[in-house]
């Protein structure tokens, strides 16, 4: 399978800031102080409950292609870089652990979903590409699976590349919008490069090419008799679209075998018209012909259509969801959280007045607890990295912010989230094919409580701090405190 990334060298995606800081870094000493970094973000998009991660082949490509050309060491040297950092970033090579959280997870605000240790010139370098990719794909996955949730055992299909911010965000939106739930994308390069199934019928300049609605459907039922999916809002649905549909299924599909596919209504008062197509479509003896709807969807509007009984089969959703209109940026961030002293890492912190910009220091793992006995997902846990949730025993969970507020869970296991995705700059991980992480983002939403998949007022999932990563953060809280005053 290829995949647009590979033929491209995106080393200097890059903010200017992350080379002047690694000029900085070299010059002062640091080129091989090891520093964790982790990417998290702090609000779920549209205010729901969980979001959906993705991105992470895309971050493996990028990060297996790393390297400076001729042309990238001519602008540090018009820019004034030391001498000896421009040879470090001729001869430059990958060489940080990565792990990250495997796309199709849920995840949560404040947990680690990726964390690089290495040279902090490394780490830092790659700052904007682990943020841009994963913001990206995860934003448009998290978008696909409202739509999904709210479409039921509906078809979802992603109709937006016209309406993305370039090529790319169509390219990878699409991808990610399969991830998150959507059965099949309008976009084709992405069956082709991923394997991401491709679909259309016809726009409505098919029809008015021809001048005549009816001329125009018999043209394509003869073209397409196997798979034919007529268009019928181009003039009148009811009046004359419908009808003209019936008749060239009758007349060009049938005698050659076939049954009709379905019809698409683009416009007007869908679920007013789609009641009306499948009373007549079923007296016209096609009650198997599907009804699929577009026209500026989102899953506020595909909820209410179905309250309402409108009667679609599938649906196409283009801008609202290529776009993430409704929320349009994930706001993933990439926080140094420890530096390494004499092999042992010591933990930095970022202060703030914003309560919520305050990070959680240290090196970290993270664990997801599942309940036995429902197979349900209780809580997640962010520990020091060297500790380990013992699932045989009884694990006392508090609120971080409101620590009077205590559990002790039972019968559980501990999942480990964060995967190992480089060794020393050598990938590690074998991406999954996609439809293999469709099916594992619908079995791992499925163990979230439904509260927790509510659009309005979701129940908060909580995300906790092990005592003894608590006790390291307040630690370092006061002593910084104290440092101010």
């Amino acid at each position: 399978m290829s995949n647009t990334l590979e033929s491209r060298n995106l080393t200097m995606l890059t903010d200017f800031y992350e080379l002047s800081m690694a000029n900085g870094y070299f010059t002062n000493g640091f080129k091989d102080t090891t520093a964790y970094f982790d990417m998290f973000f702090r609000k779920v998009p549209d205010n729901g409950g969980f979001a959906i991660m993705a991105g992470l082949r895309q971050l493996i490509d990028y990060l297996k292609n790393l390297k400076f050309t001729q042309k990238d060491i001519e602008l540090f040297e018009r820019k004034g870089f030391n001498s000896d950092f421009i040879d470090y970033l001729r001869n430059f090579k990958f060489s940080c652990d990565v792990w990250a959280i495997p796309e199709g997870t849920p995840i949560f605000p404040g947990e680690p979903i990726v964390t690089v240790k290495g040279p902090v010139i490394e780490a830092q370098l790659i700052e904007t590409m682990v943020l841009l990719t994963i913001n990206h794909q995860s934003l448009i996955a998290t978008k696909a699976n409202r739509l999904k949730r709210a479409a039921g055992d509906r078809a979802i299909m992603e109709f937006g590349s016209r309406r993305a911010q370039g090529y790319d965000g169509a390219i990878y939106g699409a991808r990610a919008a399969y991830i998150g739930g959507c059965d099949a994308t309008a976009c084709t390069i992405d069956e082709r490069d991923f394997g991401v199934p491709a679909v259309g019928t016809m726009a409505h300049s098919w029809i008015q090419l021809f001048g005549d609605e009816y001329e125009a459907f018999k043209a394509y039922a003869r073209q397409y008799p196997d798979n034919c999916t007529l268009l019928v809002d181009t003039y009148n649905v009811l009046k004359s679209g419908i009808p003209n549909a019936i008749k060239a299924f009758n007349e060009e599909v049938l005698p050659r075998g076939f049954r009709p596919k379905g019809i698409r209504i683009d416009s007007g008062d869908i679920t007013y018209l789609s009641k009306k197509a499948r009373e007549m479509l079923d007296e016209a003896g096609f009650p198997d012909c599907k009804i699929v709807a577009s026209n500026s969807l989102d899953e506020f509007i595909i909820r209410d259509m179905l309250i309402q009984g409108a009667q679609v089969d599938s649906f196409g959703v283009g801008e609202r969801l290529i776009t993430a209109a409704s929320t349009p940026v994930l706001g993933g961030v990439y926080k140094i959280v420890a530096v390494e002293e004499n092999g042992v890492p010591v933990p930095r912190i970022k202060l703030s007045e914003n309560v919520q910009k305050i990070t959680t220091p240290c090196a970290k793992k993270l664990y997801r607890l599942f309940d036995n006995k429902t197979g349900k997902a209780m809580a997640d846990v962010i520990t020091l990295h060297d500790e380990e949730i013992d699932s045989s025993r009884d694990y006392e969970l508090f609120d971080p912010n409101f620590t009077w507020k205590r559990k002790t869970v039972t019968n559980f296991t501990a999942k480990p989230l964060l995967i190992q995705i480089f060794d020393k700059g050598c990938c590690c991980y074998n991406s999954p094919d996609i439809k293999d992480i469709k099916a594992y983002c619908n079995s791992q939403v499925d163990t979230l409580w439904d509260e927790v998949k509510r659009f309005e007022n979701p129940h908060t999932y909580y995300v906790d701090l092990s005592q003894k990563l608590w006790e390291e953060k307040h630690r370092l809280l006061d002593e910084y405190s104290q440092k101010v005053k």
